[in-house]
């Protein structure tokens, strides 16, 4: 299997590669690269960016705003946008409930929800994980009782990412409570300004807003809202939980931030000697970047073999890409915590150093790798615990 790129895949690289350094707002821009996480109002305006440049959805189908790109060049296109930085985009309408819409919902709802999405007029967030609802899944209990032309629905999500932003939720309902777990389960889109949904928010370990529980009292929903059909929302969320598995993997991202642990660990000394040239850290730099190289030919030969698949139907071995993804970012982070020491201090207390909140001594590039490092700490679980992967990949890939 040749995995190089094409002259013409190399030109559009570099095609790629200016847009981005042109295209991308400076101030969003330094905030990546410090580790800052963009606002609400940067991903609008950078989504907007790229949807005037038609680079809104790539990976969609053309009718629905995509490029026509061959998966080899939604891969280029993905690399330089991680490693420029610039933000991707946002990961829930674009890369989840989209699909599900152009793949197995009505044209109604086609006509409505994607163009929306693609110029991020609407936020959507992610329902599916419930208290005691997690890895297992199949076992949550928030009901959708049909009455006449609506759903009426009760229960609670959790670890709702960016759900104070959300405008829609794409949300796994009960349906049919006789049912096999997995086979009652309906794939439902609800208005988050529908009486009835409260959004509480979760403080994150790292003092941040991202997730948030949601809560349906009683919330009626119209049953054009339903994806496809009844009681089959089970294998919409599993087409779903493949395609975030992929992008998981992140592998520009890592390239990203162990050129940023380069770069900084050549200017942090200890003592007269720099972090950089200490043979140790260097092992562990390169160990590394050599699982990176695995996980992206990896990653090449899942798009290499993306044209055999059915549609709808996601490769298996996305379990394996969002693993070894996922531990590598955490690896990435822990090296960027050496290399800051102990300036990686998220906050001083009042009763270490008599200055409440205060900003973290040390230079400015190290107060966000901490709570970088804590909330990394999440991508072994999001997507599918590494456990369930595993499961997957034994029963899926190597047929146990």
């Amino acid at each position: 299997m040749d995995l190089s790129f094409t002259p013409d895949e190399l030109a559009f690289r570099d095609e790629v590669r200016t847009f981005f350094r042109v295209a991308v707002p400076a101030d969003i821009r330094e905030k990546l690269v410090a580790g800052i996480q963009p606002s609400k109002a940067d991903m609008v305006r950078w989504t907007r960016i790229l949807a005037d440049k038609g680079w809104g959805v790539p990976h969609w189908p053309v009718e629905y705003g995509g490029t026509g790109w061959s998966p080899v060049k939604q891969y280029i296109f993905t690399e330089e946008m991680n490693q420029t930085p610039a933000p991707a985009p946002l990961p829930f309408g674009v890369n989840m409930v989209g699909p599900v819409i152009y793949t197995f919902g009505s044209d109604v709802q086609k006509k409505r929800f994607l163009p929306r999405i693609v110029t991020l007029e609407d936020w959507w967030c992610q329902g599916f994980s419930e208290p005691g609802s997690g890895s297992d899944l199949a076992s949550l209990k928030t009901r959708a009782v049909r009455d006449g032309d609506h759903y009426v629905v009760n229960g609670q999500k959790t670890w709702t990412t960016q759900a104070q932003y959300a405008d829609w939720i794409f949300c796994l309902v009960r349906t049919d409570p006789q049912a096999k777990k997995q086979r009652g389960i309906s794939f439902l889109l609800i208005d988050m300004k529908s009486p009835g949904v409260t959004v509480r928010p979760i403080q994150m370990i790292d003092g941040s807003h991202e997730v948030n529980e949601v809560f349906f009292d009683d919330v009626r929903v119209p049953a054009e809202n339903l994806v496809g059909d009844e009681n089959r929302g089970w294998d919409y969320a599993k087409f779903l939980l493949g395609n975030e598995r992929f992008h998981i993997a992140c592998v520009g991202v890592s390239k990203e931030r162990i050129r940023r642990i380069k770069d900084l660990a050549s200017s942090v000394r200890f003592g007269n000697e720099r972090l950089i040239d200490q043979a140790r850290f260097r092992e562990k730099v390169a160990a590394v970047e050599i699982r990176l190289k695995a996980l992206e030919i990896t990653q090449l030969r899942v798009l290499a073999d993306e044209s055999k698949r059915q549609k709808g139907t996601q490769d298996p071995a996305s379990s394996i890409l969002k693993i070894k993804g996922a531990e590598i970012q955490q690896a990435t982070s822990e090296l960027l915590m050496e290399v800051v020491g102990p300036y990686a201090l998220p906050y001083q207390s009042e009763e270490d150093f008599g200055r409440p909140n205060e900003p973290s001594i040390g230079p400015d590039w190290a107060a966000a790798i901490a709570p970088a490092y804590f909330n990394l700490r999440k991508v072994s679980i999001y997507g599918g615990s590494d456990e369930i992967q595993k499961n997957i990949i034994a029963r899926a890939v190597l047929g146990l």
